[in-house]
């Protein structure tokens, strides 16, 4: 038997320390299920600081490091029966690129915040440095580990719902509303260029929202219609944003993303309308998927009640009635990634239905045409994996040819899946 099937998954993490929720988030969902244990960090790139936060989670001494550059240097000399396995990634967006390539390079399995990288160039040339690696990479949008969107997914490759026709997916928040709120930690490096890119709302947010309606439908945007706003004085990127979709199947739909609607919390919600019947699920009631027809009553579906699709039981912990949410969605990505790194190099049966590097590409590239469609005063754009096809459009598009486009899929995709500071988000 592989020695790596006899005891936990090791894992290193960059970031994530002092005053970074999203750190402590990452930390709760690797080792709710016993399968993955913390053993060294990088988690600030101010060295005391980075010491200090490792021993208060009860590190030793020797394993908490002063940048991410000596953790997979010195980590990369321990002997096997010792150094990490796989590195979590929990920095500003800006360092994702850097520290995972560095990470495959020296031989470790990555996870990472979305982003994946700071450009849609950056992410292609990280899916070529994975394949050179021969070594895994995951992305945590969190909200494909929720059982009952795995479930609305496993009802939509069955054809309950008939052909797709529309699809309006928003996540609304309102924490930027206003000035003041951008002093925190979390919104400083969000709403900063050189740490966070070309966006902020749609980068953060509404990236998630888009992966959520192709990781359901099984459909690919092919083009897009954005208006993205700042509605702050002074604020260098977007907070706001609308996005009119079409999808690869002929399918309609409306993305909204916004850090600016006031009182609104993460209210991620998911509405996909087929000829036959359509369904609804919210982040704000996880546990419940709304199945609705036109000529009978509406269908509560709760998680655990009755059958299930395997991928939505092998997601529940908890009997009926105990609610499951955000932490172990969160977990869901950490569990399935440790199956993938404990069964690297050979087939594996169990299921590994994660985000990879495939979606990556698709996120950033969502981003990039988002905002060069935003600046451009023409309104339909052909959504593009080509960094240099990227560009506000000023002539009318070409007709997509239909035998060069990929083709629909059945399935959601999955995946086999300046410096400035790593003080994490």
């Amino acid at each position: 038997m592989n020695e790596i099937q006899q005891r936990k998954v090791r894992l290193g993490m960059v970031g994530g320390g002092e005053g970074a929720f999203i750190g402590g988030i990452h930390r709760l969902a690797a080792q709710m299920d016993g399968q993955i244990e913390l053993v060294c960090g990088a988690f600030s790139s101010k060295p005391d600081k980075a010491k200090a936060f490792g021993k208060t989670l009860f590190l030793a001494d020797l394993r908490c490091y002063t940048s991410y550059q000596e953790m997979f240097a010195l980590e990369a000399k321990l002997p096997c029966a010792e150094r990490m396995d796989m590195v979590a990634i929990v920095t500003p967006n800006h360092l994702h690129f850097p520290v995972a390539k560095m990470a495959l390079e020296y031989g470790f399995h990555v996870i990472s915040d979305k982003p994946a990288t700071l450009t849609l160039s950056q992410a292609i040339e990280l899916k070529a440095i994975i394949q050179k690696a021969c070594l895994l990479y995951g992305l945590t949008h969190t909200y494909t580990g929720y059982p009952m969107v795995k479930e609305a997914k496993y009802r939509i490759e069955q054809g309950q719902l008939g052909q797709i026709k529309k699809i309006i997916v928003e996540y609304p928040q309102g924490w930027l509303a206003n000035k003041n709120d951008e002093n925190s930690k979390q919104a400083s490096w969000r709403l900063d260029p050189k740490q966070a890119g070309i966006s902020c709302c749609m980068a953060d947010i509404g990236i998630h929202a888009a992966n959520l309606a192709e990781y359901v439908t099984g459909l690919k945007i092919s083009s897009l219609c954005a208006e993205l706003t700042s509605n702050v004085a002074d604020r260098l990127l977007d907070d706001d944003g609308t996005v009119l979709l079409r999808f690869d199947s002929g399918a309609h739909g409306v993305l909204l993303a916004s850090q600016v609607c006031v009182g609104e919390e993460n209210s991620l919600k998911l509405r996909v309308y087929g000829e036959h019947a359509s369904i609804e699920w919210s982040q704000l009631e996880p546990n419940s998927l709304w199945l609705k027809f036109p000529h009978q009553p509406s269908q509560l579906i709760r998680s655990g009640v009755g059958q299930m699709a395997v991928d939505t039981q092998a997601s529940l912990r908890t009997p009926a009635g105990h609610p499951e949410g955000y932490l172990e969605a969160f977990a869901n990505i950490y569990l399935q990634f440790a199956k993938q790194v404990r069964n690297h190099g050979k087939p594996c049966a169990e299921n590994t239905d994660i985000p990879g590097i495939d979606e990556a590409i698709r996120g950033m590239a969502f981003i990039e045409n988002v905002v060069a469609a935003s600046k451009s005063e023409f309104k339909w754009h052909n959504f593009s994996l080509i960094p240099a096809d990227i560009k506000p459009r000023t002539t009318e598009p070409k007709p997509i040819d239909p035998s060069k486009t990929e083709p629909r899929a059945s399935k959601a995709l999955t995946s086999t899946n300046k410096e400035v500071t790593h003080e994490q988000n």
